[in-house]
């Protein structure tokens, strides 16, 4: 290769030429690959941040059943607890009752109140009346005939029935 070896100033150098054609390849510009990849992956991570929401939202709605589930679970043991101390309280009350009956129902108790109460005072024998009633009992039977008006006859029987008044 032969060049000319004449230099001139204020001038840019000569560019050389290579001896050999170069092989161009065409390869994708890294620019759009990285373009297209960055929106592949901001679609990616938009729908990683929806399911992980998606998550947090399903996670969040089976801790607040759950607390309500245990809130409701604490208001009912809390009315069972109040119903047992009602429950308490009447058989208290029933026991009570009972043992006020039984004292009531004493002899000397209803004569007591009697007597305070009342101001009876026990037979004497002068107030003592004896009645003689016969030993055989008497019992009339009924002569008049029953006729019942709450049944309906029918019109036939009520044209033989007429039959029958005819020929008495």
């Amino acid at each position: 290769m032969a060049y000319n070896r004449v230099y001139q100033y204020e001038t840019s150098p000569r560019k050389l030429e290579p001896e050999y054609e170069p092989i161009k390849r065409e390869y994708p510009r890294k620019s759009t690959a990285r373009r297209i990849n960055r929106k592949e992956q901001a679609k990616i991570k938009k729908s990683m941040q929806r399911k992980i929401m998606i998550y947090v939202a399903i996670g969040f709605a089976a801790l607040f059943i759950i607390s309500y589930r245990y809130s409701s679970i604490d208001d009912t043991y809390a009315l069972l607890k109040d119903k047992k101390s009602e429950l308490a309280v009447i058989e208290k009350e029933t026991t009570q009752l009972e043992a006020n009956i039984e004292n009531s129902i004493n002899l000397t108790t209803i004569e007591q109140e009697a007597k305070e109460r009342l101001g009876m005072q026990k037979l004497s024998p002068e107030q003592v009346v004896y009645v003689a009633l016969p030993k055989t009992d008497h019992v009339e039977a009924n002569s008049e005939e029953v006729k019942s008006t709450d049944l309906e006859e029918n019109w036939f029987m009520k044209i033989i029935n007429k039959i029958i008044q005819e020929f008495k």
